[in-house]
């Protein structure tokens, strides 16, 4: 009995000798958060690390408006090339167009006029006889047939090859193209024709089509400009200014 005593009250020691190592085991809690915490602030340490190895090159040098500094050169660089683009072609339009300036064409006389409603290719030689012709166009709303001529003629005496396919393609864009407003009426063979020579285009890439609107002209507009009141005033007025002719 004094031996199991002894042994019970060993044991009791021995288990109350384990409880301050029990108590030492929950006693480390504190430092199991610590190590927690130091795992926490190594973890974000090293994500902060990953984060700024995988950012570019020169973010750490780009401002707080970087972004916006790069929007605005970006939008500066495409401004300046949608603003060149539409000098280059208004001043080709301007080229187009101005053949047939009132103010830049001479006075026809009587037997001009006179000419002009017996033949179609004596009006179309004449500067004078261009421009009437073209404002009876603008009137029935046809003016882009004269244009795409007066622009191909352009394009045939060009001898400079940057600026010939320049022209070129201004002229396809321009009245060849379903996609704008001035599109001239072209067959589908003359179309063909012109998408095969767009390829490698040259001064005479049009020339098809420039014949087939010519003809159209011929026939269709220039029967009704010479039996229009526009013309018969225009022969008119320049046989009073005329009278011995």
């Amino acid at each position: 009995m004094l031996e199991n005593r002894k042994l019970d009250s060993t044991g009791e020691t021995s288990n109350r000798q384990r409880i301050p190592s029990i108590s030492g085991i929950h006693g480390d809690i504190p430092m199991g958060s610590q190590r927690m915490e130091m795992r926490k602030r190594q973890t974000t340490g090293q994500q902060e690390a990953s984060s700024a190895a995988q950012a570019p090159p020169d973010a750490a040098n780009r401002g707080p408006n970087a972004c916006c500094f790069c929007w605005c050169c970006c939008c500066s660089c495409s401004w300046n090339e949608e603003g060149n683009e539409r000098n280059r072609r208004a001043s080709y339009e301007t080229k187009t167009e101005g053949t047939t300036d009132c103010d830049q064409r001479p006075l026809p006389t009587l037997e001009e006029v006179r000419c002009w409603g017996q033949s179609f290719d004596k009006l179309m030689k004449c500067p004078a006889g261009r421009g009437a012709f073209q404002e009876f166009l603008q009137t029935e709303f046809s003016e882009e047939n004269m244009l795409f001529w007066l622009a191909c003629e352009d394009l045939r005496k060009e001898t400079n090859k940057s600026t010939m396919e320049e022209k070129a393609r201004l002229i396809y864009e321009d009245y060849v193209s379903i996609l704008s407003p001035k599109e001239v009426s072209l067959d589908s063979r003359v179309r063909e024709v012109i998408n095969r020579n767009m390829q490698e285009p040259t001064a005479h890439a049009f020339d098809d089509a420039q014949l087939q609107i010519y003809t159209l002209m011929q026939r269709d507009s220039y029967p009704r400009y010479v039996n229009s009141a526009a013309y018969k005033t225009l022969l008119k007025t320049v046989s009073e200014q005329n009278p011995e002719a």
